[in-house]
């Protein structure tokens, strides 16, 4: 069984000081999203009796037309959970960095 949800972000992209401004965009997943995730996370753990790497959850996501299977990884810095959206999905949809993304995800 699966979950699915909907949530409104902002396009961001990843940055750090040792590297060099890459191509890496997320969008934050925090609120009622979040909290989802998390506890879609904790009931995961708890059946299989140990978690994914890193906390991630295996989720379909969504954006307009597009649609990829990828995972959400949660995020101390920002909050929430983290989805990556790749290249060829922002292309397709036009986005970019700073742009409000509605997006769904079908939690795996």
């Amino acid at each position: 069984m699966s979950d699915t949800l909907s949530f409104t972000s902002t396009l961001w992209r990843w940055s750090s000081d040792g590297s060099p401004a890459g191509g890496w965009f997320f969008l934050t997943i925090d609120g009622e999203a979040g909290e989802a995730i998390a506890a879609h996370e904790a009931m995961r753990r708890m059946e299989l009796g140990r978690g994914r790497g890193f906390g991630s959850v295996k989720v379909r996501a969504s954006i307009g037309g597009s649609e990829w299977a990828t995972s959400v990884f949660p995020s101390k810095d920002r909050g929430g959970y983290l989805l990556p959206v790749k290249a060829a999905v922002r292309k397709v949809e036009v986005l970019a960095e700073g742009d409000e993304v509605e997006a769904a995800l079908e939690l795996l």
